[in-house]
């Protein structure tokens, strides 16, 4: 049995077959839309949770999965190997309590578990989970493990634009007024998850012009990498535009499998339709 097992949340973004191979275990976040509460990944889709979001009267709210939750997994992987650690990889944060309800959990289970904020969430979320997977499966200790996360975390990048300031409003990021402003002037953002793992807007402007230059801008910024690993793309409702960019980034580098997704709810629910993620791991 490997020496470190691997659990995260569902606000990772993975091919069914990524989860296959390295054994993750993915707790799954909640989902509350018009009094309805889902499991995020097993109740709801992706895409099923745009089209209730678009026809909702008010913002849905993700939450954290439950300290009772994450220690049946915990439970789980003791009885599956009582002499391996767990590490468990969550969503930023900056945006979600769950990696403190993982370190909540730790108490309650035989299991040695140790949380760790990955400071991302959707597919950037993923590399470092996948990255610390791969050493898992491998062989490699505890703290060998680690080392290889924190350096997947620092390595990891997440910029988004997005077109309506409806949820940036609804979820109390800025003032009624400020939202009727900037969609009267048609103002357009984007934005990065910084350092602390928070949604940071860093341009706004009049117009698609401004998307435009903000992912220009993003991909220069790729390419002074001396080493692109990873490459994903997720966007909300303009899925032409999402295959559009990622066809343009496998022009420069073609050796990249990239994902185009998609975005996780957590991401939907910050940035409405419309948005556009770029996300990359490079050294």
């Amino acid at each position: 049995m490997a020496k470190v097992q691997i659990v995260t949340d569902s606000a990772a973004k993975f091919t069914p077959a990524e989860i296959e191979e390295y054994g993750i275990k993915v707790v799954p976040l909640s989902v509350q839309i018009d009094g309805t509460i889902y499991q995020d990944g097993i109740t709801i889709s992706a895409e099923e949770f745009l089209e209730k979001m678009q026809a909702s009267d008010n913002l849905p709210h993700t939450s954290q999965p439950s300290i009772g939750t994450f220690k049946e997994v915990y439970d789980e992987c003791y009885a599956e190997d009582p002499e391996a650690s767990v590490l468990s990889l969550h969503l930023s944060s900056g945006l979600s309590g769950t990696v403190n309800a993982a370190n909540q959990a730790n108490a309650l289970t035989k299991a040695d578990v140790h949380a760790f904020d990955t400071l991302s969430a959707d597919r950037s979320e993923a590399f470092v989970v996948l990255a610390a997977a791969r050493a898992a499966k491998a062989g490699k200790s505890l703290e060998e493990v680690i080392r290889v996360a924190e350096q997947a975390r620092d390595e990891t990048y997440i910029y988004l634009s997005f077109r309506s300031l409806d949820n940036m409003v609804a979820g109390g990021r800025l003032s009624k007024t400020q939202g009727l402003i900037g969609n009267l002037l048609n103002i357009k953002v984007g934005a990065k998850v910084d350092e602390e793992g928070k949604v940071d807007v860093v341009v706004k402007g009049r117009g698609l012009k401004t998307i435009k230059a903000f992912n220009d801008d993003v991909i220069e910024k790729m390419k002074s990498f001396s080493t692109m690993k990873s490459i994903g793309v997720t966007y909300t409702g303009i899925t032409d535009e999402a295959e559009a960019m990622a066809k343009r980034l496998n022009e420069i580098w073609p050796d990249i499998d990239i994902l185009v997704s998609v975005a996780t709810p957590i991401i939907s629910t910050h940035t409405g339709m419309g948005a556009l993620a770029i996300l990359f791991e490079a050294e």
